[in-house]
């Protein structure tokens, strides 16, 4: 993308930026453990599993709505995500290098997720990577149902017509769909490759060959 094709990048964040899958699934574990049920044995299953809406997640792991409300499943799976002080949560190798890059490059960068806005904002500090992005835009709830709105009253704001997402999962392929723009999608995330590959996007390996692509 050095030939700045793009005049915005919309980062996803979780999966994207951030390397967090290994603390998701120590976090899933415990809320299952404390009722019984399996827990997730690898990241490779965990990618086959994963998907978006969160709560339909929930189900394939067993959580039974009925004994308890999802909204208080996801707080304390929120609970423990954050109390996370072991390092298992840090940006892929290179994700600063590559904002780094297209900062230099001219190229607007922003972030959408689907976190929560205030512990967005918080791990974007924590990691010193804030200062590359002109928003950083997540949700006002900590439920993880979409981000489609944030990113459709932001291009309408900024009146943009040629932007990219990057993501890790199909809803942000559904996401870019939904905003009209172009997506690049990244299998060392959430999800599994061959998911991602059913998009029928570009599926790259990893951040680092961002800078490459097109």
């Amino acid at each position: 993308m050095n030939n700045q094709k793009y005049s915005h990048i919309i980062w996803d964040w979780n999966g994207t930026l951030l390397d967090d899958t290994k603390w998701c699934i120590k976090s899933a574990n415990i809320v299952l453990k404390k009722r019984g049920l399996p827990i997730i044995q690898s990241i490779s299953e965990y990618r086959k599993m994963f998907c978006f809406p969160i709560m339909k997640f929930y189900e394939r792991l067993g959580l039974d709505f009925s004994q308890e409300p999802f909204e208080e499943l996801a707080k304390e799976y929120i609970r423990h995500y954050h109390s996370n002080k072991s390092g298992d949560i840090h940006l892929h190798k290179n994700a600063k290098t590559v904002l780094d890059y297209f900062k230099k490059q001219g190229i607007s960068q922003v972030v959408l997720s689907a976190s929560e806005q205030s512990n967005l904002l918080s791990q974007a500090n924590e990691f010193e990577v804030a200062d590359y992005f002109d928003e950083i835009l997540g949700l006002s709830n900590i439920y993880a149902k979409s981000k489609i709105d944030i990113g459709l009253d932001y291009m309408s704001r900024k009146n943009i017509t040629n932007a990219i997402l990057i993501g890790d999962t199909d809803h942000d392929h559904q996401v870019a769909k939904a905003l009209g723009i172009d997506c690049v999608l990244i299998s060392n995330g959430h999800q599994d490759r061959e998911i991602l590959k059913n998009c029928g996007v570009p599926v790259l390996n990893d951040i680092s060959c961002i800078i490459k692509y097109g």
